[in-house]
């Protein structure tokens, strides 16, 4: 069976809630015949959406044989089990257990005139029960609901009693065209695109998910042999994250050489261009250290907090050499262009970080519920604009100071 707890941690545990985490998992597999799936009440619930599961990780085996699959799966477990970052590893409890069995002998049947359909109809009315009409009552449509009655279906006898009707009129029992009898088959069947499967999910812990589903991928191709006619699928947070990854890559680079044209455009000069967009690797440097330091994540959000920040880079960019071109068409020095065109943009340039980063700081150092999704963000922001701030004020004032002219000299 399956039940459900939610936990919500104290004020003390929340100020670290991983080792929370860890310790409460522990706490569960110390419980007898308990296999604990441990996450937050968001994430499970995108995780069930994304591939069926309340698991990050999703392995879905599929084939013909429930026995075979099982067995697989429990390869599969095995295989996966010792892989560091693996935790909350569970094989579908896809049991054996003891079954009323109906098995139709169609020649039987077919003396009488009786077809599989037939059969199947009137054996589900007589169990299960089946809706054959409604009345009007109160303004109110009631089903009218026809099915055998407890006693009528509760023991083998009476189940092989069930009347049939024939085409002919005769009625005769069950027990003349089927064989009913106990037997073992599996507590549930679950079926993807019409193939029989079967799950073995995982949760990631202290490791980035795509590098553990890496790892999981080489395992599984080394060790697990399939059968002809079975195959195994990858689904869960990492389909998902891999897909986004993907879609925020090209749409960044398209968005990349938007901002290029757009800024040659306005600066009419391509060196300027060129060492305007030098910043964003400077913005990259700070993103990717601050990643590093809180745990060497790469996640969506970290993606979209690289694509934020690249926009505050080029900005402040933009302002410098806009500001120096201006000065270059007042006739200025070089030398005087370079510190007066710093010196009037410095307290904007700053004052952009430093909102910025004003307004991510409670983001970066939340730890309440949700704070997975934004903190990523918020950590490449913070991290990159430091970096990103400090060498826009020294490497484009550098560049200028040294190729001045040129920057300056090449214009539409």
């Amino acid at each position: 069976c399956m039940a459900h707890v939610d936990v919500e941690l104290s004020d003390t545990a929340l100020t670290n809630r991983e080792a929370s985490v860890k310790q409460l998992r522990e706490a569960f597999l110390k419980l007898p015949g308990v296999a604990p799936n441990i996450g937050g009440f968001i994430s499970h619930r995108m995780d069930e959406v994304l591939s069926g599961v309340r698991s990050a990780i999703a392995i879905k085996i599929f084939g013909s044989d429930l026995i075979e699959l099982r067995k697989i799966g429990e390869q599969v477990r095995d295989v996966i089990e010792p892989i560091a970052g693996v935790v909350d590893l569970q094989l579908e409890p896809q049991l054996p257990i003891r079954q009323v069995q109906i098995q139709y002998n169609r020649q039987a049947a077919g003396t009488y005139g009786l077809s599989m359909e037939q059969l199947s109809d009137v054996v589900e009315t007589a169990l299960n029960g089946r809706v054959v009409s409604q009345v009007a009552e109160n303004q109110q449509l009631i089903d009218i609901f026809v099915s055998l009655t407890a006693k009528a279906r509760n023991s083998l006898d009476a189940i092989r009693a069930i009347p049939i009707s024939t085409p002919t009129g005769e009625t005769i029992p069950l027990g003349t065209v089927a064989k009913v009898d106990y037997g073992m088959g599996a507590n549930v069947v679950n079926r993807e695109d019409v193939s029989r499967l079967i799950v073995v999910s995982a949760n990631v812990a202290e490791r980035d998910l795509g590098g553990v589903v890496r790892d999981i991928q080489a395992q599984i191709r080394q060790n697990v042999q399939l059968p002809n006619g079975y195959f195994i699928q990858y689904g869960g947070q990492f389909e998902s994250e891999e897909r986004a990854t993907n879609n925020l890559l090209v749409y960044s680079i398209l968005a990349a050489i938007a901002i290029t044209v757009l800024i040659f455009f306005s600066v009419k000069s391509l060196p300027a261009t060129i060492a305007i967009m030098i910043n964003l690797p400077l913005a990259l440097v700070g993103g990717i250290v601050s990643i590093v330091l809180s745990g060497g994540v790469i996640s969506v959000a970290s993606l979209i907090g690289f694509i934020t920040l690249f926009g505050v880079a080029v900005r402040n960019g933009l302002l410098l050499v806009d500001n120096y071109n201006n000065k270059f068409a007042q006739g200025m020095l070089l030398k005087d262009v370079i510190v007066k065109g710093s010196l009037e943009r410095v307290n904007a340039i700053l004052m952009t970080a430093v909102t910025s980063a004003l307004g991510m700081l409670p983001l970066a150092i939340a730890s309440g519920a949700g704070n997975e999704i934004l903190q990523p963000l918020a950590i490449v922001v913070l991290g990159g604009l430091f970096t990103s701030t400090a060498l826009t004020l020294l490497v484009i004032p550098a560049l200028y100071a040294k190729f001045g002219k040129r920057l300056i000299g090449v214009r539409c």
